[in-house]
């Protein structure tokens, strides 16, 4: 099967009077209602089919989830269901009795969801200068932007689970004995140690869900991994390409190899772990002197009266310690100072870093490692994602030259952890 990217996708395929060519037949899409009485219903047809296969390559974590229609007529909220497995029955029969039968077990979770969209606006004037097809191209590029937008609902979801386990990595090429017991101790050393992902983790994580029983999807467990995490994991011996294990018309999107029966989706989208600024110049703060039992801790950059007031209630990292920052002091470098909540003795040069992130405010990458029905989702057919196109004038009184139309989507969305055993979250450094 060939899989799509945006750039490879024509968009003429999907007209009403396409023909797919020679040997070929049309596309059979289910399809969303545009909400323009202007457009013709052929139109309407054809750009919905466009918006819902333009964003589906970037619905990297939908792909491996449970997904349920768009609740109608019930209001905001979507059941999903589990069923628990039933128990052996190890007791011979009894000859001409009938046995007890079992009854199911079914858990019910609910989500509420929620509705998310965008638009651009184009000018009479750009319509009739421009050598594309304006409505085309702006398809494009909100279809991107959909299926980015809903696939970061879905990976932001399935990234908050508890099930979460930190690489063991390296030091001086050796596999460290102890995996980091937090994510703000995740970190890479260059030429020294590091928490890089290994052939032990994933070994790990295929145990943990092993011992769950947790259901494989087509008959491996999936791995949503970056790239910048899969450079390091594609060095193993052990690493085994697509075309060493399956038929190569029948892989993933995105899907680069296999290790310990899980196969890798490799995605710049998978989840990494960066924390924000803590001043408009900087990631982190170095602590300028010592400080003993002291609130006050002066440091070494610059920090402005803007930054001062977000710095305000903030935690951070001072070393291994958590802390809050209740004020600080704007002034340049080496006259700036955080006032913390609570007394606290420094070393000199402690660099302070975001609360979230790994050690001296390095990014630390998701891997996640998915089993089948370990998390649900909305579907993107069906309603779940329109395409709406307004044609000049449509805005009424407040576009009486008709200058302006819009190309926008909307969208009804919603993602939740079905089952916190099913999906294990391996969180660790890359090699720069």
């Amino acid at each position: 099967m060939k899989h799509f990217t945006i750039a490879d996708i024509d968009l003429a395929m999907f007209s009403p009077t396409y023909d797919g060519g020679a040997g070929t037949s049309g596309v059979e899409l289910n399809t969303n209602v545009t909400t323009d009485a202007d457009l013709s219903a052929e139109n309407k047809t054809f750009w919905d089919k466009a918006l819902i296969v333009l964003a589906g390559p970037e619905l990297v974590h939908d792909q491996f989830a449970q997904q349920r229609d768009i609740p109608k007529g019930n209001g905001k909220t979507i059941e999903f269901r589990q069923f628990d497995p039933l128990p052996e029955q190890t007791a011979p029969l009894t000859e001409g009795v009938t046995p007890a039968g079992q009854e199911l077990s079914v858990n019910s979770m609910t989500a509420t969801v929620a509705q998310y969209g965008g638009y651009v606006t184009t000018s009479d004037v750009l319509d009739m200068t421009a050598l594309d097809p304006i409505v085309n191209e702006a398809t494009k590029l909100i279809a991107r932007q959909a299926g980015e937008t809903l696939d970061s609902i879905t990976r932001d979801v399935v990234n908050a689970g508890t099930n979460v386990m930190y690489a063991l990595g390296k030091t001086s090429g050796t596999v460290n004995a102890a995996a980091p017991t937090s994510r703000a101790a995740i970190g890479y050393t260059s030429g020294v140690t590091n928490h890089n992902l290994t052939v032990d983790d994933v070994k790990r994580a295929v145990r943990a869900l092993k011992r769950q029983n947790a259901p494989k999807i087509r008959g491996d467990y999936v791995g949503i991994i970056h790239p910048d995490v899969a450079y390091d994991l594609m060095r193993d011996p052990e690493w085994l390409s697509p075309k060493q294990y399956v038929d190569t018309q029948d892989i993933y999107a995105g899907e680069i190899g296999k290790l310990y029966g899980v196969r890798f989706i490799e995605n710049t989208r998978a989840k990494v772990f960066r924390p924000v600024d803590l001043t408009e110049g900087s990631r982190t703060l170095t602590v300028r002197s010592a400080v003993t039992s002291s609130a006050s801790v002066p440091v070494a950059e610059k920090i402005t009266a803007a930054d001062a007031a977000a710095l305000a209630g903030k935690k951070v990292m001072a070393g291994d310690t958590e802390v809050t920052i209740s004020s600080a002091t704007a002034g340049d470098a080496g006259s700036a100072a955080l006032t913390l909540s609570a007394a606290t003795s420094i070393a000199k040069d402690t660099v302070i870093w975001p609360e979230g992130a790994g050690a001296n405010g390095q990014d630390v990458y998701s891997t996640l490692i998915i089993a089948d029905d370990a998390y649900g989702t909305t579907k993107v057919s069906g309603g779940g994602l329109q395409h709406i196109v307004k044609p000049l004038g449509s805005g009424g009184s407040s576009d009486p030259l008709n200058q302006r139309a819009t190309v926008g989507w909307k969208a009804t969305k919603t993602a939740k952890i079905l089952v916190p055993q099913y999906l294990v979250r391996i969180e660790s450094s890359a090699t720069p």
